[in-house]
């Protein structure tokens, strides 16, 4: 596995290989704060070997929202009085759902990668106990992280992380490098531009942000994606009002057919009442 790499001040990102997924080490003397988890116990014991390398201090942890590759490792990771934060909705699915979720993700994945799907069915879910409404600030030794819920989007509960004396924002999956932004079942694909119009407020004109997956990326980047994130809510508007089905709708999506049925789907769940 590859190390952390330092994007900016005692700001580290190491890049996972399975799912390239972005993992973000904050530091201060005396105490880090880590963003995500990975996946398994497995993948969390490596990630804690790659954190002793830069820190031996005590963890926070941050969860960027409910999903398998973000927040899996918390109980291999944390220790048992370290704090977790994260949005209130994303604990609720943990807390009410964690199983259900566990099982569905083993399923998905056994096909697919059985590794993967073995080490998600032996995993202990550790619940989230530091929850955010709107938002929070965390005192990492005297350097402030700030905790913001700005809207729906990859899911109902996603926290932007916001390093601001390094000019780091910290976006979970509401932005995606190297793939299309990920529609799911739980995602809101009418809202979602309206919560990255808001993410890049906080961004400056140098600024940098970390994706839930892929290569750290500019305020251009995000500008970009929030387009096309918006051209996608016009065509899901436009062929709802128009009768049209959402594979017609698809194909006309920036994103791609395949990526964007879902949130054809979903959206046009959210138009009619039943999202």
């Amino acid at each position: 596995m590859r190390g952390f790499r330092e994007i900016a001040d005692r700001v580290y990102v190491l890049r996972y290989p399975v799912l390239d997924v972005n993992v973000t080490l904050v530091t201060a003397a005396g105490a880090a704060l880590v963003v995500d988890t990975l996946s398994t116990a497995e993948q969390a014991g490596e990630l804690a070997d790659a954190i002793r390398v830069i820190t031996r201090d005590p963890l926070i942890i941050v969860n960027t929202h409910h999903h398998f590759d973000h927040c899996f490792g918390n109980a291999t990771l944390a220790a048992p009085e370290a704090p977790i934060w994260a949005h209130e909705e994303a604990a609720r699915e943990l807390r009410e759902h964690g199983e259900t979720l566990q099982r569905h993700w083993y399923e998905q994945w056994l096909p697919r990668d059985p590794g993967l799907a073995a080490g998600l069915a032996e995993v202990t879910v550790r619940v989230p106990d530091r929850l955010v409404r709107t938002s929070a600030t965390v005192d990492l030794a005297g350097r402030t992280v700030s905790l913001h819920h700005l809207g729906r989007g990859h899911t109902a509960g996603d926290l932007v992380v916001d390093v601001p004396d390094a000019g780091v924002v910290l976006a979970g999956d509401l932005v995606e490098q190297g793939a299309p932004p990920s529609y799911g079942d739980d995602a809101y694909p009418l809202e979602w531009p309206g919560t990255v119009a808001a993410l890049l407020r906080l961004v400056g004109p140098d600024g940098v942000v970390v994706p839930g997956h892929g290569a750290p990326v500019d305020r251009a980047f995000v500008q970009a994606q929030h387009e096309q994130l918006g051209e996608l809510d016009r065509l899901i508007r436009e062929g709802h009002a128009d009768g049209a089905g959402p594979p017609e709708v698809a194909a006309r999506s920036p994103f791609g057919a395949e990526a964007s049925l879902v949130a054809v789907r979903r959206g046009y769940a959210e138009l009619s009442g039943r999202a």
